[in-house]
């Protein structure tokens, strides 16, 4: 019986794979030249982390987290998210009190959400995500979204659009949120379930709805821009002047309110404007989470961060006809002819690679052409010949494919003939 990969899941395969390690080496790259370092976290955590962290309103806690039951009836779920780990490790290691600060981190790793598997988006999928905690300097966010908006950059990507608004301090979003239930109160019945549900406990959820963004009520909803205190209106305005002196170009959006409840002041989106890429245009989103280490058992320390899908990444590549310079190659294969050679070729072959070449030999008795053409295959820069009368001769013949310069050299020379290409 054959078995079939689960639903929302995916192999990748060798000739893809790649491409993936090239974009998260560039990745690692960035977030080094940012001062930003690498943290791994659990796959599973508590459930209630997530609960207390992203909030129980939301779509991700009511619909899409993998949750279970351990043998010793401990709730546990697959992250669905990078943050609310994140700033848990932060306060369970007291990095609050490292000398450096804030403390810049980083995550690359998957995460899991039962959600209906569509173009770029899968039940399990990588994010990599960055979280700068200690600082509430409005520098810092245009420093996360200048680091977000660079990985997208130096992958070649050039139909970006970037969205940011302010969601105010809990004075501003008190004030809103008064004004939101106002609003939608007298028409509630129209709307979804799921709004009716938040209406009370989250309005400014409701602003985020999928099923009835195209409401009335929706655009004529009020704009959490007027509600914003002087406070929140200097620290947003100090973002957009850091953003601008970046030269990074952005719009504001009053509607823009992200999925998760620990955002506060900044957030932000990433979008492609790509034709083609597809209906879902959000490549990356993110925002300031003041108060979440609190929350999870922490001292006072302002946080903010993002999060982006290298699967979304990928299809953005692909949407703008991005190729990215990727080059497998073998520096040497070895073409053996009789059995004395061939045996031979397993201990020269080991040679090679302790000396830090590629190489690769014929497993499969096949005839000297087929040999030269697996090389072709796999590009090899050169092919090493060793026959029988060569192995009792001491010589190997060493053809350069690209040029076919060929030259019969000392077998047991091969190695530094090779680190000399000029022999060639």
């Amino acid at each position: 019986m054959q078995i079939n990969i689960p639903r929302g899941t995916q192999d990748i395969l060798p000739g893809t794979v790649e491409k993936w390690q090239y974009v998260e080496q560039k990745i690692k790259d960035l977030c080094e030249r940012y001062q930003y370092s690498e943290i791994r976290t659990p796959i599973f955590e508590h459930t209630e982390l997530f609960l207390r962290s992203v909030g129980d309103t939301t779509d991700i806690v009511t619909k899409e987290m993998y949750t279970f039951e351990d043998r010793g009836k401990r709730s546990l779920t697959l992250r669905p998210e990078g943050t609310a780990a994140v700033v848990r490790s932060f306060v369970e290691n007291k990095m609050h009190g490292y000398a450096s600060q804030p403390i810049k981190l980083f995550y690359l790793g998957q995460m899991f959400r039962y959600e209906r598997p569509q173009a770029g988006r899968f039940r399990q999928f990588v994010q990599f995500g960055v979280e700068a905690i200690g600082s509430k300097d409005p520098a810092i966010d245009a420093e996360v979204i200048a680091l977000a908006y660079s990985v997208y950059q130096t992958m070649g990507l050039s139909k970006l659009k970037v969205v940011v608004n302010s969601l105010g301090d809990k004075e501003s979003r008190q004030a809103h949120r008064e004004a939101l239930i106002a609003h939608f109160k007298p028409s509630i019945g129209e709307f979804c379930h799921d709004c009716q549900t938040r209406l009370e406990k989250n309005p400014m959820r409701i602003l985020d709805c999928k099923k009835d963004h195209n409401h009335p009520l929706m655009q004529s909803a009020p704009s959490i821009l007027d509600y914003l205190n002087e406070e929140s209106k200097a620290y947003f305005e100090k973002v957009q002047k850091y953003l601008t002196a970046l030269n990074i170009p952005f719009v504001v959006d009053s509607n823009l309110v992200r999925g998760l409840d620990y955002y506060n002041h900044t957030a932000f989106e990433i979008m492609s404007e790509a034709e083609g890429f597809g209906a879902i245009t959000t490549l990356c989103g993110g925002g300031r989470y003041n108060g979440l280490t609190e929350e999870l058992g922490g001292p006072e320390a302002p946080g903010i961060g993002f999060a982006m899908s290298l699967e979304r990444l990928l299809a953005a590549l692909e949407a703008e006809k991005i190729e990215l310079p990727i080059e497998k190659k073998v520096d040497c294969y070895l073409v053996s002819l009789g059995e004395e050679a061939k045996d031979y070729s397993v201990g020269l072959l080991n040679e090679l690679r302790q000396a830090g070449f590629s190489a690769e030999r014929d497993y499969l008795d096949r005839k000297v052409k087929a040999q030269f053409k697996a090389a072709d295959r796999l590009h090899a820069k050169y092919v090493a010949v060793l026959g029988e009368d060569e192995l009792q001769n001491n010589k190997i013949n060493v053809k350069q494919l690209e040029t076919g310069v060929q030259k019969e050299i000392e077998l047991t020379d091969l190695v530094n003939a090779l680190k000399d290409f000029e022999a060639f």
